[in-house]
């Protein structure tokens, strides 16, 4: 590998003239698509999905192949790699002035690429004066390079338009915005599953060539590629219906809930399980969370669902129910705190009346308290003292907590 990286780094140093610029004669007006063409290498078939970006890019001296011919497309690409690729293919006014990167000496072959991708505003570095020019670059630091370098901002919602993507939750949270602005821009390139962006994979070459391709295209230089990969569909929303009565799976992360009998007590709740249509089509993840709170219920509780958060960030208000829960454990002096604690989660009522029952005030201490919390704790006591019982209902979270929806839930999703 380190053999392949320092080939490239000599490739491109004496092919990419690294402090060079190279003109652009495009047209503003959208010419007719580029289809693919025959490959300059063996290892690049005619029929290899990203053929087209790789040739344009190569007849215009952007990327080069290997000594022996191939280009490897495959392969990843470093920081200092795409430091030169994107410098060469996009060159533009200086934004800020360059810096002195610890581990980039001036005698390190990209330094002059380096110091140019800086100043153009394509690329940073780390804290400390830190760039790491060998450390291979991920999908979603070279769109966050090329969508900040060329200044676009997302226009739109930027969690509507990363829910086109099955994995937008895997997104960092510096490159959501970012993002959202090369998928509005058509930059982004997704092989093979359209809706896959694998963030975090490091790019390949045949990808950053995309990329590339793509934002030269975005800026008029070159001309619309004619690729099915390329995420070009407007980001709309079509509504979809969740009808009364469905049943939606809960978990949570206690296997019971202590509470007393008049008790409000705010809780999240997670999705246990997929909900879809007859179509397949994923309408809430698994993962999702349900905001809510239980409520008194006869002689029982249950829980209220108000809020449902989807992993894109979107949220939409609901009407479910759990049903009552009527169970009941009883807590009395000489109880096994212990035992009785054991993978619970309590209300802050319940943790008062164990604390007077037993005369455990070190429960207080404990990361068991849910709904107000601790700071109320020491006023709540009183009440149950000189008390020999008290009756604290238990909600067993396997079971009991599945939410049935009271009205349709109109959400709205990318399909």
């Amino acid at each position: 590998m380190k053999r392949a990286q320092q080939s490239t780094a000599l490739l491109l140093a004496l092919s990419l003239g690294l402090g060079s610029t190279l003109p652009f004669q495009g047209s503003l007006l959208q010419p007719a698509a580029v289809v693919a063409q025959t490959s300059q290498f063996p290892d690049v078939p005619s029929n290899y999905w990203a053929t087209g970006f790789i040739n344009e890019l190569v007849n215009r001296g952007i990327i080069a192949g290997f000594p022996d011919g191939s280009f490897r497309p495959d392969a990843p690409v470093t920081r200092a790699q795409f430091a030169a690729m994107v410098q060469k293919a996009l060159p533009k006014s200086q934004d800020r002035n360059a810096i002195a990167f610890v581990d980039v000496p001036s005698s390190y072959w990209a330094f002059n690429a380096i110091n140019n991708a800086y100043e153009m505003g394509f690329l940073s570095g780390y804290p400390g004066q830190v760039f790491r020019p060998e450390q291979n670059i991920p999908r979603e630091q070279v769109l966050v390079a090329l969508a900040n370098g060329l200044n676009y901002s997302a226009r739109n919602n930027i969690n509507t338009t990363l829910g086109y993507y099955q994995d937008a939750a895997n997104i960092a949270d510096f490159a959501r915005s970012p993002i959202a602005a090369a998928t509005e821009q058509k930059m982004v390139v997704n092989y093979a599953n359209l809706q896959q962006l694998n963030p975090k994979r490091n790019a390949t070459r045949a990808e950053v060539a995309a990329f590339i391709y793509q934002a030269l295209f975005s800026q008029g230089q070159v001309q619309a590629m004619n690729s099915p990969y390329i995420v070009t569909q407007d980001v709309v929303s079509v509504d979809y219906r969740i009808t009364a009565g469905t049943i939606i799976p809960i978990s949570y992360t206690a296997d019971k809930i202590l509470l007393t009998q008049d008790e409000i007590l705010p809780v999240t709740l997670t999705v246990d399980a997929n909900i879809v249509n007859t179509q397949g089509l994923v309408l809430i993840p698994q993962g999702s969370e349900i905001q809510g709170e239980f409520q008194p219920s006869g002689n029982g509780t249950r829980f209220v669902a108000q809020q449902l958060v989807l992993p894109n960030g979107q949220m939409y208000n609901i009407n479910a129910t759990s049903q009552v829960i009527t169970d009941t454990e009883s807590v009395r002096r000489g109880t096994d705190v212990g035992n009785l604690l054991r993978n619970a989660a309590l209300g802050t009522g319940a943790a008062a009346a164990i604390a007077a029952i037993t005369g455990d005030r070190a429960i207080a201490t404990e990361e068991l308290l849910i709904g107000a919390g601790a700071g109320i704790l020491a006023t709540l006591i009183p009440q149950f003292l000189g008390l020999d019982r008290v009756d604290l209902l238990v909600v067993e979270t396997n079971t009991d907590l599945d939410l049935t929806l009271n009205n349709d839930l109109i959400l709205q999703v990318n399909p």
